[in-house]
C-alpha cells in the first residue's frame, strides 16, 4: 500500500509503503545499516517478523527500487503500540526520511487505534522522533534483559 504518494527529497524520489513482505537482501541490508543484524538473526527469521508487525513501512527509492529506509509497530491491536526498527541507509541520511517515516507510523497507528505509541530513541536519533512529535518520557528508565541473563534475585 503507497502510503502519501512520491516525496521528492534533495531531487530523489521516495515512495512509502505499508508492507507484509519483501526482499530479503534489503531488509538484512538495513538491519545491518543499523547495526543490528548480528543479534544472532537469521533471514528464515524475517518474513514472520514482518507479518507479525502492527504496522511495517518501507521507504522506496523509485528510481533504483530498492528500500533505503523502514519502521515498525509492534502492537497489541487495541491501545498500546511500540515503534521499532526505524533506520535510513546511510547515503539517505539527513534527507528528511526518518522523520518522515516516523510521522507515518505515529499517524497510521492511532488512526488504527493506538492510543499509546512508545519507542527508545538512540541518542543521535533523537531529533527525528521530535520532528514527528515525540517527547521524552520524564521519570521513566529504558530496560532490558540481557541474553543469558534470566537470574532473578
Amino acid at each position: 500500500m503507497d502510503i502519501e504518494g512520491e516525496n521528492r527529497q534533495n531531487q530523489q524520489e521516495i515512495r512509502y509503503l505499508m508492507i507484509r513482505s519483501w526482499q530479503a537482501k534489503e531488509i538484512i541490508d538495513l538491519y545491518r545499516a543499523g547495526g543490528w543484524w548480528d543479534m544472532g538473526w537469521n533471514s528464515e527469521s524475517l518474513a514472520p517478523l514482518i507479518r507479525g508487525s502492527f504496522l511495517f513501512i518501507v521507504a522506496l527509492d523509485t528510481r533504483t527500487g530498492n528500500a533505503i529506509g523502514m519502521g515498525r509497530i509492534i502492537a497489541d491491536s487495541s491501545s498500546d503500540g511500540y515503534i521499532q526498527d526505524l533506520v535510513v541507509l546511510p547515503g539517505y541520511r539527513n534527507l528528511g526520511i526518518g522523520s518522515q517515516i516516523a510521522k507515518i507510523l505515529r499517524s497510521l497507528g492511532q488512526a488504527l487505534g493506538l492510543s499509546w505509541l512508545g519507542l527508545i530513541a538512540a541518542p543521535e536519533a533523537e531529533s527525528i522522533y521530535k520532528r514527528a512529535g515525540f517527547t521524552p518520557m520524564e521519570r521513566y528508565t529504558p530496560m532490558n534483559l540481557e541474553q543469558g541473563n534470566h537470574d532473578t534475585q
